[in-house]
């Protein structure tokens, strides 16, 4: 059986979509037999995008210390309907910053 994997992931500038493209490339990787892949923008994926994934990563930059806008978006518009239907699933997280970037992970922890 087939496991979902989604990414959702906020890539404004050419570090933080080649980070997330290589976290693509890694989870299509043919040696990864039985996972299909979907990568939605925060600004389009939703409720239907993580009700369907079995494993969410997520990725931003880091903005002023924290996630990006379009990421708190995504978490604004799915929590509340996903809270109670997702629990316990797996998530991994990639941020992209120059400096300092524990404010962006404390706040998606």
């Amino acid at each position: 059986m087939s496991k979902q994997l989604l990414i959702v992931a906020h890539a404004p500038s050419d570090n933080t979509r080649r980070l997330a493209d290589a976290v693509e490339r890694g989870a299509r990787d043919e040696a990864i037999e039985g996972v299909t892949v979907r990568r939605v923008a925060p600004l389009e994926a939703g409720v239907d995008d993580v009700l369907w994934a079995d494993a969410v990563i997520l990725g931003t930059p880091a903005n002023f210390g924290y996630m990006s806008g379009a990421l708190k978006d995504f978490f604004d518009r799915v929590y509340y309907p996903c809270l109670e239907r997702t629990e316990r699933l797996p998530y991994a997280l990639f941020i992209r910053g120059k400096t300092d970037a524990t404010g962006a992970l404390r706040a998606i922890e």
